[in-house]
């Protein structure tokens, strides 16, 4: 069986960034590709960023139980990693990497303990993180502050993760993601 390598930080901390680059270094990392059940963002796709399903799918796949750990985020908005994506992945012979939120980092680094590295990436500030969700200009005002508001909660998890990177400079963070990373693989 392969690792597990878990990337969680309140949205807009650059998480999927980091991910993106450790994605293309060679590491035989395999994407980690979450459930959800907002509607897709931009050009997003079914089964390449998400796997996009209505909160009606989403409920009836919980009472399957075919998820390894999910969250209703926000009202009606579920996020969640299927445990048959992880199964694929490992049937392949890849690492899983997986880029989500807090509370679904934490009960993935249960579920597999030693097998996971659980690493948060840690914005330099909740102004500068507003400031990247702004900028982005994908979500409306209210939907930044709600955000942001959850950033605040999300970052009283952080001492819960085996490696803590602040993403005040992008280059370290990645720079630091990749060592964490192959130091975890070597082992």
């Amino acid at each position: 069986m392969g690792k597990l390598i878990i990337f969680s930080a309140p949205s807009g901390a650059g998480k999927s960034t980091i991910v993106n680059y450790l994605l293309s270094q060679n590491l035989n990392l395999r994407f980690s590709i979450s459930a959800t059940s907002r509607l897709p963002r931009g050009e997003e796709k079914h089964g390449v960023e998400y796997y996009f399903h209505t909160p009606e799918e989403f409920r009836q796949k919980i009472e399957n139980n075919e998820f390894l750990e999910y969250e209703e985020v926000y009202k009606d908005k579920f996020y969640g990693t299927l445990k048959a994506e992880v199964q694929r992945i490992f049937d392949n012979g890849g690492n899983v990497i997986f880029d989500v939120d807090v509370v679904g980092g934490c009960n993935i680094k249960k579920y597999y303990g030693d097998k996971a590295l659980s690493i948060f990436v840690e914005p330099p500030s909740i102004s500068e993180l507003r400031n990247r969700l702004i900028s982005r200009g994908t979500d409306s005002p209210e939907i930044i502050e709600a955000r942001v508001a959850k950033a605040e909660y999300e970052m009283t998890f952080a001492s819960e993760f085996d490696v803590i990177i602040k993403n005040d400079n992008l280059e370290e963070a990645k720079a630091k993601a990749l060592q964490v990373v192959k130091e975890f693989l070597a082992t």
